[in-house]
């Protein structure tokens, strides 16, 4: 199939099907003799494999290993829970971030009168050299903190 039947099959748009051959995550598909790819159900397979393991949050590199450990018949389960495992810890890391990143930007936002006046606190909280977690913002009256 061409390139653009193997992109409708596995998800994946033609122009990431080139960057990943050009890459290296997936092999150059075979060519026919006009010259155009040519891809197989075995290759619409790993593209699928690919799409699924962005779509959960992997990096190219991640994905790099996972297919290795994919392609190895005698590979140890245990590499692939350990790799898994690895993406879950950091996915709760940026979960935890985002969540005080909410946190701070909820203080600012609830300080602020969004009235006429020119004082900002949330532009003052932003310019501000501390780094800390409460940047001393107080909310206003009537407002709700998140």
């Amino acid at each position: 199939m061409n390139i653009g039947q193997a992109a409708k099959a596995s998800g994946v748009s033609a122009k990431m099907i080139r960057y990943y051959e050009q890459t290296g995550l997936i092999p150059k598909a075979d060519r026919r003799e006009s010259g155009y790819r040519d891809y197989s159900d075995t290759d619409v397979h790993m593209l699928r494999f690919v799409r699924r393991s962005r779509d959960l949050g992997f990096s190219v590199a991640e994905i790099q290993e996972l297919l290795d450990l994919w392609r190895d018949e005698g590979r140890a389960s245990a590499e692939v829970k350990r790799l898994a495992q690895n993406h879950i810890d950091d996915l709760h890391k940026r979960i935890a971030a985002l969540q005080e990143m909410t946190r701070t930007l909820s203080k600012l936002v609830c300080a602020c009168h969004g009235d006429d006046r020119p004082n900002c606190p949330i532009l003052e909280g932003l310019s501000s050299d501390s780094d800390d977690e409460d940047l001393s913002i107080q909310p206003r009256r009537g407002a709700v903190a998140g």
